[in-house]
C-alpha cells in the first residue's frame, strides 16, 4: 500500500489545524493506510523527508497558506479544508487516496457570500480568537469570503472598515458579551454565542445567512422592512437569556478589579501594611491606595450594573444601570445589589424604548432626556425602597460566612469551585465560578479568586506535565502543543487545555476535574487568598497580591501533579 502524505497549514487556524492532523492521523491508523503527517509552520515540527516524498503515492494538502507546494513535483495531489477533516476525515482519505480533489465551496449553497463577523467572550482571551478561527474554518469550507473582527481584552482587532460592512451580505455576532450594533443599521444580523462558532461553524454560517433579519438604526430590528421580525425584539439576547448579559457586566467590571487590586498591593509593597491610613496621606502608598480602593473599587458595582443593562437595553440602559450601580454600593448592596440593579434598568429602559412612542421631529428627545429620566427614576426608586435592604443583608450574611470558613466547609467550597473551572474549560461552567469568585473580590472576599485561579491554571499546566511524563500517551501533534499549553496554564488561560480534551474527553476531562479540584480544595484549606482576578503566575510575586503564597504555589503543584498522573495512567496510548 502506498504511503500518502499529508501538509495542513493552519494559517489563522492553529487550534483546528492540531485538531485535523490528529484525525488524520488516526483515521489512517484505522484502516492502516500509511502516513505520514506535518504541521506546516509549526514551532519545533518536522518537515517530510525528501525520501519520503519520493516513494509516495499521493500527498494531501489540508488548510491554507504556504503549504510547501513546490516539493512535490509530479506528485498526485488532492485539497482539502480543515473543517472538511473536522467533520468528514474519512471522505477526505476516500478522495486523496483515489485521487480525486475537493471542490472547494462545493457545499456552498448559494454561491459565493460576502460575510464580516465579530467574536467576543467575557475575557477576551482565548474563545475570542476560537470563534473567530471557527468561522474563518467554515466559511473557507463553503467558500465563502469573511472578515472577522475580534473584541478581545485589550480592544478589537482587525477591525472591520465601514467599507467592508457595506459590502457585505449578513453580519454575524458570535459573541457572549454585548456588542454595540449601531455601524450595522440597514445590514442583515445574525447573533448567537461563541459556542455555536467553535463547535459547528458550516452550521452556523448557514442559519445566519437564512435567519438574519434586517437591522434599524439605534440596535432594533427593522419591522418596516420585514414584517416577520416585527416581534423580535434582539432575538439573539433573548436567547442568550440572564447568563450573556452577567458576562458583559462582569467583562466591563473586571479591569476595575485588576486595576483596584493591584494598585492596593503595590499601596501596601511601598508604604507598609498601614499605607492608606490617615496619617500617611501625601505619601506613595497613600496615593496609590487612594487610587485604587476610593476610585478603581468604587467603580466595580457601578461598571457592573451598567454594562448588564447595556447588554439588555442597548445605550439606553448604560444611565440608569450606573446609577442604579452607584445606589447598591451605597446602600451597601455590593454586587448583588449591582447585578439586581442592571437587570432592573436594563430591562426597564427596553420596555420603555420600545412601547414610548413619539412623533419624529420630537424622537431624538427619548435617548436624551426621557429615557435617562424615566429609567432612572423607576430604577433608584426601586432600589431605595425594595431591592437595597434585602439584598445588603443577604450580602452581609455572605460575606460574613465566606470570611470564617475553615476545615470542611472551605473544602468543600474549594472543590466545587475547582472543579467547576476544569468540567468546560471557559465555557458556561467555569465562567459562572470565574464570575462569581471576581463578584465576591469586588466586596472584599478574596478567598474563592485563589481557589478559581489556580484551579483554572492546573488543566493545561497539568496536560503539558503529562506530556513530559507519559509521551507515549499522546501523538507527537499532542507532545509538540504541551509547551503551548503550559504557557497558557501559566497564564491562566484554561483554553489551553481543549485540544487534549476534545481528541480524548471521556478519560481527559475526569482527569482535569480531579486536579483542578485538588487545588481549589487545597487552597482555601490553607488559607490563600488573592486580591487580582487573573494574571496567573505573573502576579504571584507582586507583594501583597497573595496571602500565603508558599500554600498558593504547593496547591497549584499538587493539583498540577494530580491532573498528570490520572491522565498519565488512564488515557490510552494514541492509534
Amino acid at each position: 500500500m502506498a504511503q500518502l502524505l499529508a501538509v495542513v497549514g493552519g494559517g489563522d487556524l492553529p487550534t483546528h489545524a492540531v485538531l485535523a492532523l490528529e484525525a488524520l492521523r488516526k483515521a489512517a491508523g484505522r484502516r492502516n493506510q500509511p502516513i505520514l503527517l506535518e504541521l506546516r509552520g509549526a514551532p519545533g515540527a518536522n518537515p517530510l523527508p525528501e525520501a519520503a516524498i519520493r516513494e509516495a503515492g499521493a500527498v494531501l494538502l489540508v488548510g491554507s497558506g504556504d503549504l510547501g507546494e513546490g516539493r512535490f513535483g509530479a506528485l498526485r495531489r488532492a485539497r482539502a479544508a480543515i473543517a472538511d477533516v473536522l467533520t468528514d476525515v474519512n471522505g477526505v482519505l476516500d478522495r486523496a487516496l483515489s485521487g480525486a480533489e475537493a471542490a472547494p465551496g462545493a457545499r456552498a449553497a448559494a454561491g459565493t457570500k460576502r460575510i464580516v463577523a465579530i467574536t467576543s467572550c467575557p475575557t477576551g482571551i482565548a474563545h475570542t480568537f476560537m470563534a473567530a478561527e471557527g468561522l474563518q474554518a467554515a466559511a473557507e469550507a463553503l467558500g465563502h469570503t469573511i472578515r472577522v473582527e475580534t473584541q478581545g481584552s485589550v480592544g478589537a482587532r482587525d477591525t472591520l472598515t465601514a467599507a467592508e460592512i457595506a459590502a457585505a451580505d449578513i453580519v454575524l455576532i458570535a459573541a457572549d458579551t454585548g456588542v454595540d450594533r449601531a455601524r450595522f443599521a440597514g445590514k442583515r444580523v445574525y447573533a448567537t454565542n461563541t459556542k455555536a462558532a467553535i463547535r459547528d461553524g458550516q452550521g452556523l454560517i448557514g442559519t445566519a445567512l437564512a435567519e438574519a433579519q434586517r437591522q434599524a438604526p439605534g440596535g432594533a430590528v427593522d419591522a418596516g422592512v420585514d414584517a416577520a421580525a416585527a416581534a423580535w425584539p434582539e432575538a439573539a439576547e433573548r436567547k442568550a437569556g440572564a447568563y450573556k448579559h452577567l458576562m458583559t457586566g462582569v467583562s466591563f467590571m473586571l479591569p476595575f478589579v485588576v486595576a483596584g487590586g493591584l494598585l492596593i498591593a503595590l499601596a501596601f509593597a511601598v508604604g507598609g501594611i498601614d499605607a492608606m491610613a490617615p496619617d500617611h496621606a501625601g505619601t506613595l502608598g497613600y496615593a496609590l491606595g487612594q487610587i485604587g480602593a476610593k476610585a478603581a473599587f468604587a467603580l466595580i458595582v457601578p461598571a457592573l450594573a451598567g454594562y448588564i443593562a447595556y447588554s439588555i437595553a442597548d445605550r439606553p440602559g448604560i444611565a440608569p444601570g450606573m446609577i442604579g450601580g452607584m445606589l447598591a454600593a451605597n446602600l451597601q448592596a455590593g454586587f448583588l445589589g449591582g447585578i439586581a440593579a442592571g437587570f432592573i434598568a436594563g430591562y426597564t429602559a427596553r420596555f420603555l424604548n420600545t412601547h414610548i412612542r413619539l412623533p419624529r421631529n420630537l424622537e431624538g428627545l427619548k435617548p436624551v432626556l426621557i429615557l435617562p429620566l424615566l429609567a432612572t427614576t423607576i430604577t433608584g426608586l426601586l432600589m431605595i425602597y425594595v431591592v437595597g435592604v434585602p439584598v445588603a443583608a443577604v450580602l452581609s450574611a455572605l460575606t460574613t460566612w465566606l470570611k470564617g470558613m475553615q476545615g470542611a466547609s472551605a473544602l468543600v467550597l474549594g472543590l466545587v469551585l475547582g472543579g467547576m473551572m476544569a468540567v468546560d474549560m471557559g465555557g458556561p461552567i467555569n465562567k459562572a465560578a470565574y464570575a462569581s469568585a471576581a463578584a465576591l473580590l469586588s466586596s472584599g472576599v478574596d478567598a474563592p479568586m485563589a481557589a478559581v485561579m489556580l484551579g483554572g491554571m492546573t488543566p493545561p499546566l497539568g496536560l503539558a506535565l503529562a506530556t513530559r511524563l507519559f509521551p507515549a500517551r499522546f501523538t507527537q501533534a499532542e507532545r509538540e502543543a504541551g509547551g503551548a499549553a503550559a504557557v497558557l496554564g501559566a497564564a491562566f488561560i484554561t483554553e489551553g487545555a481543549i485540544p487534549f480534551a476534545a481528541a480524548d474527553p471521556l478519560r481527559v476531562i475526569p482527569s482535569l476535574v480531579a486536579g483542578s479540584a485538588v487545588a481549589g480544595a487545597l487552597a482555601l484549606t490553607l488559607g490563600v487568598t488573592l486580591k487580582v482576578p487573573h494574571g496567573g503566575l505573573f502576579v504571584l510575586p507582586i507583594p501583597n497580591a497573595v496571602t500565603n503564597l508558599p500554600g498558593a504555589v504547593l496547591a497549584l503543584a499538587a493539583g498540577t501533579l494530580v491532573t498528570a498522573l490520572t491522565v498519565g495512567l488512564i488515557k490510552k496510548r494514541p492509534g
